[in-house]
Order: structure tokens, then C-alpha cells, then sequence
């Protein structure tokens, strides 16, 4: 499968916060698993080059998660794991309006972009109006939402000529 995949947008400067996040609390927990167990000399190198091997390998998911589309269909990259659809199997793709429940209070926490597969199943995705790709940007998240639209129905117009 010789498809190239791009990401529709270009990725918001809050990843880099969120990475920047994670470094500072993996040191503290090194530091703090290093001080309770005693650690010393190789014990404190082998921590330290497991939690950088940790942070390397999740700041590269992080950097590389989002929406990519392609003339075959769309890719939905999370953190622990990908989504391919072609686009024959996409239903729908919509706006949907989140909210987060605790107990009986809901709070809402924006729109997002959900993509309804053809057997019912909503495929969630980061796509997120106040997510750090679109913070502060509405213009841009209602583009590529509509810029995906437009790609699954140009798809299936091809796909029936």
C-alpha cells in the first residue's frame, strides 16, 4: 500500500508544552524513585535511560498523532494506537459536541471531530476545537473539518463514476 499519508494541518506549538510536561515529570519521578530505593551508580543510569527511552519514544507519538488523509481514506493516530479507513467505509464525519461526566455533573469541553464508520462505529479522533492544535484557532479546526468532508465526499463521487 504505496499511500502517502498527510496531516491535513499543521500541528499546534502546545504539543511541545505537553512534552516539555512530560520531561519535567518523568525527572521528578526518577528523581523520587531514585531517593526511595537509594539508588546509586548503575541503578540511577539504568533508571534514567529507561525513562528517557520512555520520553523519546512518547514525545515521537505525540508529535506524530492526528488526522492524515490520503486518496485511499483516513488515518486516525493516537497515542497507543492507529486507525486506517478507506474511504468507501466512512460514513460520515462530524462535529460532536463532548462533555465529560463526573457523577451527574457534566462539563462540556467543546466540539471534536468524530468519523462514523459504515457499520455504526464511531472512530473518536484528536481533533478537538480548544485542543492544543487548535487553541485560540476556531477559523482553522472548522477548515479542516470541512477540508475532510470534502475529501470523503470527493471520494465516494470517484468511487461511483
Amino acid at each position: 500500500m504505496g499511500h502517502r499519508w498527510m496531516r491535513p494541518y499543521t500541528p499546534g506549538q502546545g504539543r511541545r508544552l505537553i512534552m516539555l510536561w512530560e520531561l519535567v515529570a518523568l525527572a521528578v519521578f526518577g528523581w523520587s524513585t531514585a531517593e526511595l530505593f537509594e539508588l546509586r551508580g548503575a541503578g540511577i543510569a539504568l533508571l534514567a535511560a529507561a525513562l528517557t527511552l520512555l520520553w523519546v519514544l512518547g514525545s515521537w507519538r505525540i508529535a506524530r498523532m492526528g488526522v492524515y488523509v490520503s486518496e485511499y481514506g483516513v488515518r486516525v493516530r493516537g497515542l497507543l494506537r492507529s486507525r486506517t479507513m478507506a474511504w468507501r467505509d466512512v460514513e460520515h464525519i462530524r462535529l460532536h459536541r463532548a462533555a465529560h461526566r463526573l457523577g451527574r455533573l457534566e462539563i462540556p469541553s467543546g466540539m471534536t471531530v468524530l468519523i462514523e464508520r459504515c457499520d455504526g462505529v464511531d472512530v473518536p479522533t484528536s481533533l478537538w476545537a480548544q485542543g492544543v492544535d487548535f487553541h485560540r484557532q476556531p477559523g482553522a479546526f472548522r477548515a479542516v473539518y470541512h477540508d475532510l468532508r470534502e475529501r470523503h465526499a470527493a471520494a465516494l463521487g470517484m468511487a461511483t463514476t
